[in-house]
């Protein structure tokens, strides 16, 4: 979560929260033809209609909600059928309607039926005018059948956990519980939330929309999902834009362990940037007395958890906390001074935090764990958590420590290989640590028929209507209204950021980093 995000995060979690109970209307059910072998996209002559109707509390009435029935198994259309939850703003603009733009926020677990609202005040009227703005839950998500596994705050707080040498037992026996959990209690369906799976209900959400094929916005793991639908039905594709890139070779273990590769050069140029700002800030002369300044107040909250406005932080929860916000330099440096102070014994505000409910913990982890396959062996984790704890100090630990993938059942499916000429336009900030430059390329390799839009010195996770550059803002919207891609891969510049003073008026962290870092909420 990010502070130039912080409206459209209320605003989303305000409409989710309104969507999620409310959505009572009439299902409509798709049905198909006979199977597909293993491995097939499934797509269907899915023959079905929505009925749209008033989606309840406190919502416009220009926001419409449906339930479609969708199959648990879509290499079994005839069997078991589960709910996807939609919602609808509809085209502007009737004459220049051009048809549907799905969106998913990330995650894997992110609600989207929030978006088309939360967006609405964001993007351009040319893009509202053209298409109806369609959002979802994906399977195994809020409104869309959730998933449980009963775990307890504790387990829901910090997902990734710090390696050592005298927990790892405990952590391999909390992995192994919480896949037994999981497993326990979604028998049926576990195995049946995936990545795949998601794109094929897109498809039938299309179908059941009436249309031929689908426009697409995707932030953070949301690009993942984009182009596996790119894989699974190419000529369904319209209009995909693709935001803050995965990159499809590293899903998802080596995609974790990229935050920690990239947190290390933002953490650098973080503390030279503070060094810079020490007449504003006072956190040290140079990077190397903001460096040791940091892992102080590390070791400090290692021996005795910091009281942060009432929340008791360790040091690996320091070490994610910073991790989230240097990527806004004034941010981080706020947040330092603050730690400070806590550290010394002083009272601050509450630092902001977001914990995951059991039901996205759970749909988080199925997608995760149902993608690929992970290491099984507890020795081979032990042995890459204390090698990244030395190469990556900030994070490597523990994004390369013990995970309930581990235990999970193999995959019913092969990971998808991405690799096809579908066109799709990326758009990346170079300074996103969270979905790096770096994996934007590798998105960009697979997607050959796809261009980049690179922020050069863009911030943060997350680019289109998002204030970060007007540059990569019009080539985003000249490709949604007219389906050109640009020539060649394009390079815009940031936007300048605000000054100092301004993201630092409130007396409080900005930030609260969510525990799922593929999410742009």
């Amino acid at each position: 979560m990010l502070l130039r995000r912080r409206a459209i995060s209320k605003i989303a979690l305000g409409v989710a929260a309104l969507l999620a109970p409310t959505l009572l209307g009439t299902t409509a059910t798709a049905t198909a033809a006979p199977a597909a072998g293993p491995g097939a996209p499934v797509a269907a002559p899915y023959t079905s209609s929505l009925t749209w109707q008033g989606c309840g509390g406190d919502l416009p009435a220009t926001v419409e909600c449906a339930t479609l029935k969708v199959p648990l198994d879509h290499l079994r259309p005839g069997g078991r059928k589960i709910d996807v939850s939609l919602s609808r703003i509809k085209a502007a603009d009737p004459a220049e309607r051009r048809g549907v733009l799905l969106f998913n926020p990330g995650g894997p677990s992110g609600s989207g039926l929030f978006y088309p609202l939360a967006l609405s005040g964001l993007l351009p009227q040319s893009v509202k005018d053209r298409y109806d703005l369609i959002g979802f839950d994906p399977r195994g998500v809020g409104a869309s059948s959730p998933l449980a596994c009963g775990t307890t705050t504790a387990d829901e707080r910090l997902t990734y956990r710090p390696y050592k040498d005298a927990t790892f037992a405990k952590d391999v026996a909390w992995a192994r519980d919480i896949a037994d959990g999981c497993r326990d209690r979604n028998r049926e369906t576990l195995r049946h939330i995936s990545t795949r799976n998601t794109a094929r209900d897109m498809d039938v959400i299309r179908e059941a929309l009436g249309e031929r094929r689908i426009s697409y916005f995707g932030l953070s793991y949301g690009t993942y999902l984009g182009s596996v639908y790119t894989q699974l039905f190419p000529r369904r594709v319209d209009r995909f834009v693709l935001d803050s890139a995965v990159d499809p070779e590293r899903v998802w273990r080596s995609m974790g362990q990229s935050w920690a590769e990239q947190a290390e050069p933002a953490f650098d140029r973080w503390t030279d940037w503070t060094a810079r700002h020490a007449a504003r800030y006072g956190l040290g002369d140079t990077p190397a007395e903001v460096e040791k300044l940091f892992w102080d107040i590390v070791a400090r909250a290692d021996r005795e958890p910091l009281d942060l406005g009432g929340t008791r932080f360790d040091g690996a929860e320091v070490r994610e906390y910073i991790r989230w916000e240097i990527t806004h330099p004034a941010v981080a440096a706020r947040t330092l001074g603050l730690l400070r102070d806590a550290a010394e014994g002083k009272p601050v505000p509450t630092f902001p935090t977001f914990v995951p409910t059991d039901s996205e913990l759970a749909s988080y982890l199925a997608i995760m764990c149902g993608d690929t396959r992970w290491p099984t062996d507890p020795a081979v984790y032990r042995a890459d958590s204390r090698r990244d704890s030395v190469r990556y100090p900030l994070y490597g630990d523990s994004v390369s420590n013990i995970f309930p993938c581990a235990y999970w059942d193999r995959p019913v499916e092969p990971t998808t290989k991405i690799d096809n000429k579908v066109p799709a336009l990326i758009v990346q900030n170079e300074w996103d640590s969270q979905t790096p430059l770096a994996a934007a390329l590798g998105l960009r390799r697979a997607l050959k028929g796809s261009r980049l839009v690179t922020v050069d010195e863009g911030q943060g996770h997350g680019v289109y209507a998002l204030g970060v550059s007007d540059c990569a803002d019009d080539v985003t919207t000249r490709y949604l209204t007219t389906g050109r891609l640009p020539a060649r891969d394009v390079t815009c510049a940031a936007d300048p950021l605000p000054a100092a003073d301004s993201r630092s008026a409130s007396p409080g962290p900005a930030t609260a980093p969510a525990r799922f870092p593929f999410s742009g909420r």
